[in-house]
């Protein structure tokens, strides 16, 4: 039902358009007088009317398309590919059939497409300019058409763009606009995904690592933090039961750099694993191992305190 309210309105001004360019006149309905004055109105609303219903033509084919793909599912690398293409395709069939409706447009009118001309001809240099100041939204637009093309980002993808981590919730021929993780809407030129450096955490599969580092004294029993992270592991429905490693990355003065190394079928999964096993894992080391907590040790010398009590 949705679909066909799409195509109530086109086709409302196409017979109205086409009742005034032929039917008013023979059935007399319209007078003489009128008939002239109404014919680059009804033209207009002729080209109008036909725009409008190939853009819900297009809108609809593509709704019908991507329906049969759902985003919700855990690998969906392929899905995401394909919603990217048609969204873009759709944004520049609907910009190239508004471009050329309004062309169209303009030469129904007469004193338009004088006016039109005329400047054409006396005004080069004002065209250079323009020219010169549409560059940059031109280029825009083409960085639209390469991203649709090569797809460094799709939608749904993880990034991380101007230190601001979330996913890729919108993609236009101008800008694309970034879902933040706290619900903030991060909103990008299109050109800064062809110009600058970013992350993509998603880029060739929606599976993703996640690490958890963890700083405790030197005497933690290794052994024993691997087990209870396998075991956090198996409890948790987030882990994909691919990746399951821990190791010593750092030595440092006073503690020992501990990283926890695990996969999710997700991003979200991953930020979810994540954060349960860095609290299950202090926990266990509060409850279990609590002298292996980090600490600071000082050395007192006995021989120069027993000095300094003696003067």
């Amino acid at each position: 039902m949705n679909h066909i309210k799409r195509f109530i309105l086109p086709v409302i001004i196409f017979l109205l358009a086409t009742f005034v360019k032929s039917l008013g006149r023979q059935l007399g309905i319209i007078p003489e007088v009128f008939y002239n004055s109404m014919q680059p109105i009804a033209s207009v609303l002729f080209v109008i009317a036909v725009a409008w219903g190939m853009i819900a033509v297009v809108r609809t084919a593509k709704i019908k398309l991507l329906a049969r793909y759902n985003l919700e599912v855990a690998d969906n690398l392929r899905i995401r590919k394909l919603h990217t293409q048609y969204n873009i395709l759709e944004k520049i069939l609907i910009f190239v059939i508004i471009l050329i409706a309004l062309g169209i447009t303009l030469m129904q009118i007469e004193g338009v497409r004088n006016i039109g001309i005329s400047l054409f001809a006396s005004a080069g240099i004002a065209g250079l300019v323009i020219g010169l100041a549409a560059q940059k939204a031109l280029g825009t637009i083409l960085a639209g058409f390469q991203i649709a093309i090569t797809q460094p980002i799709r939608l749904d993808d993880v990034v991380i763009v101007e230190n601001e981590w979330g996913w890729i919730e919108e993609i236009n021929l101008t800008y694309v606009v970034v879902r933040i993780w706290d619900k903030r809407r991060l909103v990008v030129p299109t050109t800064y995904f062809l110009e600058k450096p970013f992350q993509n955490w998603t880029r060739t599969s929606a599976d993703i690592l996640g690490t958890v580092f963890i700083y405790t004294d030197y005497t933690i029993p290794l052994n024993a933090l691997r087990k209870e992270l396998t075991r956090l592991l198996k409890s948790s429905p987030y882990w994909d039961k691919k990746v399951n490693v821990l190791q010593v990355t750092d030595a440092k003065e006073n503690t020992l750099e501990i990283r926890a190394l695990m996969s999710a079928a997700s991003s979200p999964d991953a930020w979810e694993l994540r954060v349960f096993i860095r609290e299950k894992l202090v926990e266990f080391i509060q409850r279990e191992y609590p002298h292996c907590l980090p600490k600071t040790r000082v050395k007192v010398n006995d021989q120069a305190t027993s000095n300094q009590t003696t003067q």
